[in-house]
């Protein structure tokens, strides 16, 4: 385990990133947003959920648009509503 002086100096810096999100994610989310913030380029966790907000934002965006974004965003509503209900706890 890392020293005293070492976890303050670490929460000090990610204070702004690090909020809820050990709380409130399973562990496939965290795994998830390592992921992504591999593949994307990101510094973190914290950038990843931000990442993946922006998206989101995105993908509402384009759904007033365009009808086959609404269909996609739709279609990941009911995805997402469905893998939560099967893997709650």
């Amino acid at each position: 385990m890392a020293s005293s002086e070492s976890q303050m100096r670490w929460r000090r810096k990610n204070r702004l990133v690090k909020k809820q999100l050990n709380v409130m994610a399973r562990g496939e989310v965290h795994r998830w947003l390592e992921e992504s913030a591999d593949r994307f380029g990101l510094r973190g966790k914290g950038e990843a959920v931000a990442f993946n907000a922006f998206v989101v934002r995105w993908l509402i965006q384009q759904s007033g648009t365009t009808a086959e974004f609404a269909r996609l965003l739709e279609m990941l509503a009911d995805a997402y509503h469905r893998d939560r209900d099967l893997y709650s706890p």
